[in-house]
């Protein structure tokens, strides 16, 4: 049984579910009585990867079920928000941890035509006890929000609420095309990338039933590494400058210097290759966001602009040169004292790391001209 609205549904309520099929009914039942005390046509999708029959329930139940093609939270939000019709869209999970009598406050808050989204708060709302883990409660969504707020000036307390609604309009101005649970991240940054007017309202959260699908460190690591695409410069180009600076600093003055001082030149050459190998890294992130069309970081957008694999791979070669010459150098001194004692140890280690950062540069240019290389093929 396929679930067809009676005429232009208002709302679309897009549930993504992986085997749900203990409470899907109930969470769709309810979404039903929300839709008829408001006096809105509405339309329930149920985006579904299941194998314990959740998707024939959902159907019997009155929804339109929906099969993505790849497994994912995001894949099934994205199979859902495709075919979805309303002019106001919510997102909310099928496992009973959200309330689908929140819509009556978000859609409302919609159709004054103030806000483009609404998501909830389930830390300015209510968490029933064992609802949520006290990890994700203190630690990590607190941090992974405070760093999306730093980050992108977003303005909210719960960054990874799982019921959000959305007006179509402002749904076809996001950029939205991430699989997994970094989804949810992903929908933020877009919103706040293209001046969304963003409200928050209080939630309830309840205890799921059935198993958890979250991994904390696994899903953590993805919201991360997606607002490292977004901007790289906080994380790694700034850092690994600094560390880059200090490393180059140290091992010079302590070069000039000459002398024993060896563990201060084995730390600046660990400073600078880390700190190089730090830059490249926010190179590398920005370079694959450029690829993949997120926005980026003015400086991002500059180096991409003027970045030449013909000079890149020439300041690889200098400084490969200017190593291996070095390392040259040492190894004649070594054999004219007949491979015996030598106090050449600082322009080994010299020589070492001109020879690493030079092949660093020439590697990195080459990668990233790769990329820019398929991002032109994209976009002609």
């Amino acid at each position: 049984m396929i679930y067809i609205a009676k005429g232009v549904p208002q709302v679309s309520l897009v549930i993504p579910a992986r085997n749900e099929a203990e409470t899907i009914c109930q969470c769709i039942q309810q979404a039903q009585k929300v839709f008829a005390e408001m006096g809105l046509e509405g339309e329930i999708l149920v985006a579904d990867s299941s194998t314990d029959g959740t998707d024939s329930l959902a159907a019997s139940c009155g929804a339109r079920v929906v099969k993505p093609k790849d497994l994912g939270y995001g894949n099934a939000c994205l199979a859902g928000l495709k075919l979805a019709q309303g002019d106001y869209i919510v997102l909310m999970d099928g496992d009973m941890t959200y309330d689908p009598a929140a819509m009556k406050e978000m859609i409302p808050l919609l159709q004054s035509g103030n806000f483009d989204m609404v998501t909830g708060s389930r830390l300015r709302g209510e968490i029933s006890p064992g609802a949520m883990p006290k990890l994700h409660r203190y630690v990590g969504n607190p941090f992974l929000t405070w760093l999306l707020n730093r980050l992108f000036s977003a303005g909210i307390s719960d960054g990874h609420c799982g019921e959000r609604a959305i007006t179509r309009q402002a749904l076809q101005r996001l950029n939205l095309r991430a699989g997994g649970m970094e989804f949810a991240t992903e929908m933020l940054i877009e919103a706040t990338t293209k001046k969304l007017r963003i409200a928050e309202v209080p939630i309830s959260y309840y205890p799921r039933r059935g198993s958890s699908k979250l991994v904390s460190f696994s899903d953590g690591w993805r919201h991360l590494r997606f607002m490292m695409l977004y901007r790289p410069v906080p994380f790694l180009l700034v850092p690994g400058l600094l560390a880059l600076v200090s490393g180059l600093a140290l091992t010079v003055m302590v070069y000039l210097q000459g002398g024993t001082r060896m563990h201060s030149l084995i730390l600046g050459g660990l400073l600078a290759i880390i700190g190089y190998q730090m830059l490249l890294g926010g190179i590398y992130f920005g370079a694959f966001g450029s690829y993949l069309g997120l926005s980026s970081s003015e400086m991002i957008k500059r180096f991409m602009s003027y970045h030449s694999l013909e000079k890149e791979l020439l300041l690889g070669i200098l400084l490969l040169a200017a190593g291996i010459l070095l390392g040259l150098n040492v190894l004649l001194s070594w054999r004219a004292v007949g491979f015996g004692a030598l106090d050449a140890a600082q322009s080994a280690i010299l020589s070492l790391i001109l020879s690493m950062l030079g092949i660093q540069t020439i590697f990195s240019g080459i990668f990233i001209s790769l990329l820019l290389l398929k991002g032109d093929q994209r976009n002609g």
